[in-house]
């Protein structure tokens, strides 16, 4: 019996952001499946909805893959894969497999050689980079930095060095309540002419999107306080 195939599908970045989210194709694709592989269960059966899901969500097989269950083992997600069905991947939001856990699915899918197919839709740290002016023909994502200050402000410089070096854009998020204190040791720690972009609510109706040099940035700060946000270094 042929393997099914695992779909993964883009959730919005942002409430009330679903029209710029999905695409017919995407649309068409949730309406052939009934089975899914989620970070969040609730989330994910409101994208859907919003994304015009035809099937009745009574009907529908969900798997939850949010922190608290990936222990316990994935088996239970492939069987359906196994017999031939076709099964969507959903992350919290943006992208399956980008700076999300979802990766560990699609790795295990590739093992068993099951087909994977990605769907076209909003990635946060793409957009900050086609945004942002800077580099994006090498670029790094790096994840969270350290939350030590001596450490994280370490860290700064060893991205500015890198950017330098390599002529190279680097990239990293924050969790959104420590931007603040983030941003502060930013403009604390690097150089007065490195660049620096600040993407934050991308997609939303407060979307935020500047490049400026740190010293410009330190003549006036925004306030990024649980506002999802990406930072993108640049100095050359």
């Amino acid at each position: 019996m042929p393997l099914g195939t695992l779909y993964l599908i883009p959730v919005p970045l942002a409430d009330e952001a679903a029209a710029k989210s999905f695409t017919p194709y995407l649309v068409d694709t949730i309406n052939s499946i009934k089975e899914y592989i989620v970070e969040n269960e609730k989330t994910a059966r409101k994208f859907l909805k919003e994304a015009g899901l035809k099937t009745p969500q009574s009907e529908l097989l969900i798997h939850d893959y949010s922190k608290h269950n990936r222990d316990s083992g994935t088996g239970e997600f492939f069987k359906g894969l196994q017999v031939g069905k076709s099964v969507g991947l959903m992350s919290e939001a943006g992208c399956p497999g980008i700076a999300d856990p979802g990766a560990e699915i699609v790795e295990k899918a590739h093992r068993m050689g099951i087909k994977v197919v990605p769907l076209v839709g909003p990635s946060s740290i793409l957009l900050a980079l086609m945004a942002s002016g800077f580099n994006g023909q090498s670029f790094t994502f790096h994840g969270y930095l350290p939350i030590d200050k001596a450490e994280r402000s370490k860290k700064i410089k060893e991205l500015e060095n890198l950017s330098e070096k390599n002529d190279q854009t680097q990239i990293f998020i924050e969790t959104p309540f420590r931007n603040n204190p983030m941003l502060e040791e930013i403009l604390k720690t690097a150089h007065p002419k490195t660049r620096l972009c600040i993407a934050a609510d991308l997609t939303s109706a407060t979307e935020f999107v500047q490049t400026k040099t740190i010293a410009e940035w330190q003549k006036k700060v925004p306030e990024l306080h649980k506002r999802p946000a990406i930072f993108l270094l640049f100095h050359r």
